[in-house]
């Protein structure tokens, strides 16, 4: 049985030369993936190919601006595919990319202060090489730390948010196989109960099937993160489910887990329509991609905390706004 740890040497090794590599990211990033290489991010980065384009696209201009970058890890686990069944290997890695804000960035006005940029990445190792990586980040976040909030009211809560409550979630140790199916057997129930939006049981009974009573859901600035079965349904899925119609099949690229840990992305996860409204905007008939990384951490038989990430500045842009333009005259 393989435990991964090959896999996440090469991710442990890339990190480690690219957080501490000065100017020179794109040797970096060459000598750690393969040619081809396939980066996708966050709005307005989109995808990349080739680790130069990465290097002076994303990562030379994130450090001029957050000087002092320091990566601060809360999950890193790896796993199959389940996806295209088990053919390919996925390391994670989850936490802040912290640094003094000493220059702007996409738009955003430089602080002088400590920022915290959210983030999580998929990396999929093949013959020791990173041949691609899905790398979300939460930009209106740090929007909001340099007082631009692009968004109104949120329906829940954002701070910084920190890892699991349990601290055992950085993995660099081989896990047991038996744990690691528990987590992705679970997942894959709440997916079933998610992706149907018609289960004939109330929200919150729907959600007690897969989830613990006191979960968190820790998600991305614009909605918030929410604190208990009753106010998750509150705050995020009974408004989010309201606002939308239309929704699609939940389609990933990548699902894996290890340990009592698990996760997934999509380019994208799901389309809908907000024919509802979502998040100030007025009803639309125009579909929407979700561009969403979940992260879950699961406490015996329910699902307990779930780190999400969604790229609502790819959403708006769908809908006809340029957040990041708007951010200017904030």
């Amino acid at each position: 049985m393989d435990n991964f740890q090959n896999e996440k040497a090469v991710i442990r090794a890339m990190h480690r030369d690219l957080d501490g590599s000065g100017s020179d990211f794109a040797t970096v990033l060459g000598a750690h993936t393969s040619a081809g290489y396939h980066w996708r991010g966050y709005h307005p980065f989109g995808e990349i190919f080739g680790a130069q384009e990465v290097a002076d696209t994303f990562w030379a201009p994130l450090h001029k601006s957050l000087r002092h970058l320091q990566r601060r890890e809360d999950i890193f686990f790896a796993g199959a595919n389940h996806i295209d069944g088990g053919d390919s290997v996925w390391v994670v890695s989850m936490g802040h990319l912290m640094g003094l804000f000493d220059a702007p960035w996409l738009g955003i006005r430089p602080t002088g202060k400590m920022a915290f940029l959210r983030y999580c990445e998929f990396s999929r190792v093949e013959d020791g090489q990173v041949a691609e990586t899905a790398m979300y980040f939460d930009i209106p976040h740090l929007m909001v730390q340099a007082g631009q909030n692009p968004f109104g009211p949120q329906t829940a809560q954002h701070l910084i948010q920190p890892g699991p409550m349990t601290h055992d979630s950085l993995l660099l140790d081989p896990q047991d196989p038996a744990e690691g199916k528990a987590t992705l057997d679970l997942i894959h129930r709440m997916i079933g109960d998610l992706g149907q939006w018609d289960s004939g049981l109330s929200l919150e009974d729907e959600l007690r099937q897969t989830w613990a009573e006191d979960m968190i859901w820790w998600g991305p600035e614009g909605i918030g993160a929410t604190y208990t079965i009753e106010r998750y349904a509150r705050q995020h899925s009974a408004p989010f489910r309201a606002g939308f119609t239309n929704r699609s099949k939940t389609q990933h690229v990548a699902r894996l887990s290890e340990g009592s840990y698990g996760g997934f992305f999509g380019w994208p996860n799901f389309t809908a329509t907000p024919t509802g409204g979502f998040m100030g905007l007025p009803g639309s008939d125009k579909p929407a991609e979700f561009r969403v990384i979940d992260i879950y951490r699961r406490a015996g038989d329910k699902l307990a905390e779930n780190w999400v990430f969604i790229d609502l500045l790819h959403f708006m842009k769908c809908q006809g706004v340029d957040v990041l333009e708007r951010c200017k005259t904030l």
